[in-house]
């Protein structure tokens, strides 16, 4: 049986190959719902996006529910540096005529979960967590309904891709992150240690290119113009395909490392902001929140990626 998921993600260049991905999985992933936050790109634009890939790719019954247009408490910040004005580079989605649903986001994760003529569901957080924080908040009862959460974000060893201490995700919302650790419910975090070691080399670009079809000629525009500035930003040959490991996570867990480890987030310096401090040897005294993945198999996940892609 298909795993019911919720894709809560900020759609962005690597967050559409994700949602990609999981379109392309029907056996293995059955997707209920795909909520917008803001993150890479104001939430309207991340809407927008998430219908234009949904009617690219020919799955326009999935229902997109838009949520929180800021962080809890802090000013928000955005990727357009990295993704562009569009959050997809230069490309542009086909005209698809259809608008997100009314409910918000966050009503809808209530209501969702609060359904017990369905089964628990496992969410895929790949934008600022800000939605999924401000349900439990709102609805504490709900956690229990939660069958597993996947969540793209934080750093160890690599230390950050917005400041020199935090990740993006992280560091966008912090406050939620912490919120979403501290739930209770089975969390594995896919942080920069892992999602670094999958980029977007030549090589690989070429073999995205070889596929040939109107869906994957558009995943390889998107991910050419994240390459160019990488290059420039970071120096780096390839950017890191880091929203789709969740998905091959959820497919293939054997192709990645993981270890227990208590995950905290600094909330309250403006130095470190979004910081994950991640104990994987307890030395705070704390027991394990999360499950940290910080390797991955990158040649055998990204022939997994390449193909599920080639299926649309």
């Amino acid at each position: 049986m298909p795993r019911p998921i919720i894709i809560d993600c900020d759609p962005g260049i690597d967050d559409c190959i994700a949602l990609m991905a999981a379109l392309a999985s029907p056996d293995e992933i059955r997707l209920e719902a795909i909520c917008t936050v803001a993150g890479n790109v104001r939430v309207e634009i991340c809407t927008a996006n998430a219908l234009g890939l949904l009617a690219l790719t020919g799955h326009d019954t999935v229902p997109v529910y838009e949520g929180c247009d800021r962080p809890l408490t802090e000013a928000p910040v955005f990727a357009d540096h990295i993704h562009g004005e569009s959050g997809l580079g230069r490309v542009r989605f086909p005209d698809h005529g259809r608008s997100a649903r009314s409910e918000n986001a966050v009503d809808y994760l209530i209501h969702r979960l609060r359904d017990t003529e369905k089964p628990p569901v496992t969410l895929v957080v790949i934008g600022p967590s800000t939605n999924l924080a401000t349900a439990l908040v709102q609805a504490p009862d709900i956690a229990g309904r939660i069958d597993e959460i996947i969540l793209m974000g934080g750093a160890r060893r690599e230390g950050g891709n917005i400041t020199a201490s935090a990740e993006f995700n992280i560091y966008a919302d912090p406050r939620a992150a912490q919120t979403v650790l501290q739930c209770g419910r089975p969390v594995a975090v896919i942080g920069l240690d892992a999602t670094l070691q999958l980029r977007c080399t030549p090589a690989r670009m070429q073999r995205l290119r070889n596929l040939g079809s109107v869906v994957t000629n558009t995943a390889a525009d998107m991910v050419d113009h994240v390459n160019a500035i990488y290059g420039e930003v970071y120096g780096a040959e390839g950017a890191a395909l880091h929203d789709p490991c969740t998905i091959a996570y959820l497919l293939a867990p054997r192709l990645f490392q993981a270890q227990d480890a208590t995950i905290e987030v600094e909330t309250v310096s403006a130095l470190t902001r979004g910081h994950t401090a991640v104990d994987i040897h307890r030395l705070g005294g704390k027991p394990a929140n999360a499950k940290w993945i910080d390797g991955l198999q990158s040649d055998q996940v990204f022939d997994l990626l390449l193909q599920r892609l080639a299926r649309l």
